[in-house]
């Protein structure tokens, strides 16, 4: 079990502490002490920043980021980098609709039927909002229900699906209290997903995938196999009785498996994953684990990253390294995506997380390359 990680801290002369688990876990990397690594996105003193969502567009250097002002909710901040998250810009001009967001802001690259490129933008709760914009974030609508419905992180994703141009599947949950106008909360979480035939302009009425009372399935984060067959979908547990799950479909989201529970090092929150350009997968993600579990797990409430094959995903193997990306100060308040990979191979990887102590939280980029993990695992050994 993960509970048993042998964490043998080693001073090496870049200050990464590297580890290994005794053969039924992936290695230990704590990529913490690297403040070259880390790049400051936003940050406002007395202001609580969180939960952004990153976009890199196809030029391969320009990425958007989206966030609110505030735990989950508040007016919407977006910036713009031009040189793949080494500097970022001024604040950018926002619609007036932003200022009103109540939920956590989701950006996404979408392209029509006619081969049109929008970037659409979500906020959640009742009702579920977008925004659109068609020049690669200059200028947005104004934020417009798009349903008599919502939910809670509208969207988790947003996936291209192959049954033709335009097509695309996203994902969502509630609690009973956001689906419809006057639900009221309740124990049982619901895993819904909604179609666009348009490239994302609309989408289909929610329909359930999963729903129970039993464990609380939340904050979907999707990835393909690497022959783009198979959709593999990871879960948080949010009633922390056991670890995360994940749920595969062959037919593009028309059907989906069961969904069974991953591994320790695979359990936690908001889990957003890339390929790099060998094929090895990361997934970041916050370090939560059950009640049973959390007082032995390394990084617990921290921001990390498993890397490891999609083999080892599917087939329940350790994978290669359980990375801590940047330890969070407080508590479990931190590491939602995004998760971007440049042409050289280089991961931006983008969240929020209290990164000193009593100062509230802000946005911060840690860029790393796998090859550079290799060579400390070598290092150690």
């Amino acid at each position: 079990m993960v509970r048993h990680f042998l964490v043998l801290a080693n001073c090496l002369a870049t200050s990464i502490a590297t580890a290994q688990h005794p053969a039924s876990g992936p290695r230990l990397i704590d990529l913490d002490p690297q403040q070259q690594r880390q790049m400051v996105v936003d940050r406002e003193t007395g202001q609580y920043l969180g939960h952004p969502t990153t976009c890199l567009l196809e030029d391969g250097r320009t990425i958007l980021c989206v966030y609110p002002k505030g735990h989950g909710r508040g007016a919407i901040v977006a910036k713009r980098s031009t040189d793949g998250g080494l500097t970022w810009s001024e604040r950018l001009p926002t619609p007036a609709s932003w200022a009103s967001s109540r939920e956590v802001p989701t950006v996404h690259r979408v392209i029509g039927p006619d081969g049109t490129k929008r970037l659409i933008l979500w906020s959640g709760l009742h009702p579920a909002r977008l925004s659109v914009s068609e020049d690669d974030g200059h200028h947005w609508s104004e934020l417009k229900p798009v349903g008599d419905w919502g939910g809670i992180v509208v969207m988790g994703f947003v996936e291209a699906l192959t049954t033709g141009p335009g097509e695309y599947l996203a994902m969502f949950h509630d609690d009973g209290r956001f689906f419809s106008p006057d639900g009221q909360r309740s124990q049982t979480f619901t895993l819904y997903q909604t179609f666009s035939k348009d490239g994302g302009l609309s989408w289909s009425q929610p329909e359930s995938v999963f729903s129970a009372s039993q464990i609380h399935l939340c904050e979907p984060g999707c990835i393909r196999s690497p022959d783009g067959k198979r959709m593999a979908v990871l879960l948080r547990e949010n009633s922390r009785r056991q670890n995360s799950h994940i749920i595969f479909s062959s037919d593009e989201g028309r059907t989906w498996t069961q969904p069974k529970p991953v591994p320790l090092w695979l359990t936690g929150d908001r889990h957003t994953a890339k390929y790099a350009p060998d094929g090895r997968l990361l997934v970041s993600f916050r370090c939560r684990s059950p009640k049973h579990a959390a007082d032995t797990r390394p990084f617990e409430g921290d921001w990390v990253a498993w890397v490891g094959s999609w083999e080892d995903l599917i087939g329940d193997r350790p994978g290669q390294y359980f990375v801590r990306l940047k330890d969070n100060k407080l508590d479990y308040d931190t590491a939602y995506p995004g998760v971007e990979v440049l042409p050289d191979g280089t991961f931006v990887t983008t969240t929020y997380g209290h990164w000193d102590q009593d100062q509230e939280p802000y946005i911060l980029s840690v860029r790393l390359r796998l090859a550079e993990l290799d060579q400390l695992a070598s290092q150690s050994d």
